[in-house]
C-alpha cells in the first residue's frame, strides 16, 4: 500500500480506522493517524496523515505531512510534504509547502506552494477563513 519509507509501523500511528471501519465526524489529533476505511467530515492532525488505499475521505484534511494512496474529495492543507501516491485520487484545492506526485495519480484542483513560515502562520487563518465561508454557505 506504502513504499518502505512512507508506511511506518503499527506502533508509529497514534489511531488507526481500518478498512472495514466508517466514520461520520470530524477528527481532531495531535498524533499519527492512519485511514484505511471511510471518513466523512475533516481531519485536523498536529502530526501525519495516512490514507490508505483503499480509503475514502470526503472532507478536508489539515496536517503536518499527508500521504494518500485512496481517494479524497476535499481541500487539503499540508504543512510539509503532500505525497500522492499512483493509486490516489484527490479532488479539491491543496495548499502545501511541498507537493510529490507519482505518475498514475489524480489530482483535480488548484495548488499553492507555501514556504515554511507561511505554512505554520496559514494553518489557523485558513481554518478560520473556511469556517466563515462554511457558515455563510449554510444560511
Amino acid at each position: 500500500m506504502f513504499s518502505k519509507n512512507t508506511s511506518g509501523n503499527a506502533d508509529s500511528f497514534d489511531t488507526i480506522i481500518g478498512i472495514n471501519s466508517k466514520f461520520d465526524g470530524n477528527i481532531e489529533s495531535s498524533g499519527t493517524i492512519r485511514i484505511d476505511g471511510k471518513v466523512n467530515g475533516d481531519i485536523k492532525v498536529k502530526g501525519d496523515v495516512y490514507v490508505g488505499k483503499e480509503a475514502v475521505i470526503t472532507g478536508n484534511i489539515n496536517a503536518n505531512n499527508i500521504f494518500v494512496s485512496g481517494r479524497v474529495e476535499g481541500n487539503v492543507e499540508a504543512n510539509g510534504i503532500l505525497k500522492i501516491q499512483s493509486s490516489a485520487k484527490l479532488y479539491g484545492d491543496i495548499s502545501v509547502n511541498c507537493l510529490v506526485t507519482e505518475e498514475g495519480s489524480v489530482f483535480e484542483g488548484k495548488c499553492k506552494m507555501l514556504t515554511k513560515s507561511q505554512a505554520e502562520n496559514a494553518s489557523g487563518a485558513n481554518n478560520s477563513k473556511k469556517s466563515k465561508n462554511n457558515a455563510s454557505a449554510s444560511e
